[in-house]
């Protein structure tokens, strides 16, 4: 079965990862899945201010996740949201896995994340572009952390929703992965389905993170590799 863009349900969208894209930023990363366009900034570690936030055995982990006003066709409402309140939360969770947070205690590390196009996935397209800035920063990690979203659709099942696909499907579930290790560091589910489906679509899931994994990893090659 093909879907509305021509693609094969194990296919994920067009997909661009750029390390290094903002100059003042410790660490940063682009990726676009599609048209979804995340961008990524770290800074740190460095001394956290305000010390109440400090902790005595590892390094405070900041995420912050924001929408253009202009990333939908609707006008995004300026400042926080309940929506936006989650996936910040979520997105940490499924970064600090991979990071040794203990190496610096009392310290902090920001990183935030932009969606400046949104058509489905920015919570994924933002976990992957905050993993490749993370690295592009260097901060110590275990691992890059990828992360899609797969579904099922009129009896099948997909990888890397869309828009119009997250509308109809029975079904969404975003994961966020660990490819060296094989640990899931996120999982997340809207919807009701039978523990065979899920299992189905966890393994989908995996595969196109490790295609990702691949992606993050050239990405910051051509970054810092001497050519």
């Amino acid at each position: 079965m093909k879907r509305l863009n021509g693609r094969k349900p194990g296919e994920l969208r067009p997909v661009v990862v750029k390390a290094g894209v903002i100059e003042q930023a410790d660490g940063s990363a682009l990726v676009s899945m599609g048209k979804t366009t995340a961008v990524a900034a770290v800074y740190g570690p460095a001394i956290l201010h305000p010390r109440r936030l400090q902790l005595s055995d590892r390094t405070f982990l900041k995420t912050v996740y924001a929408m253009a006003p202009f990333s939908t066709t609707e006008r995004v409402r300026p400042g926080r949201s309940r929506r936006g309140t989650e996936i910040c939360m979520v997105t940490r969770h499924a970064l600090e896995p991979a990071l040794f947070l203990e190496e610096n205690p009392k310290a902090g590390i920001g990183v935030y994340i932009d969606i400046l196009q949104a058509d489905s996935g920015t919570r994924t397209a933002g976990i992957n572009a905050a993993s490749v800035a993370l690295a592009d920063a260097g901060i110590s990690m275990r691992d890059l952390v990828t992360s899609v979203a797969v579904g099922k659709v009129d009896g099948e099942y997909f990888l890397d929703l869309e828009g119009e696909e997250e509308d109809v499907t029975k079904c969404d579930l975003p994961i966020a992965y660990m490819p060296r290790g094989k640990k899931i560091t996120l999982l997340q589910m809207d919807g009701d389905m039978p523990a065979k489906d899920i299992k189905e679509l966890l393994n989908l899931a995996v595969k196109g993170c490790e295609i990702l994994y691949e992606k993050q990893k050239q990405a910051l090659k051509e970054r810092w590799l001497v050519k």
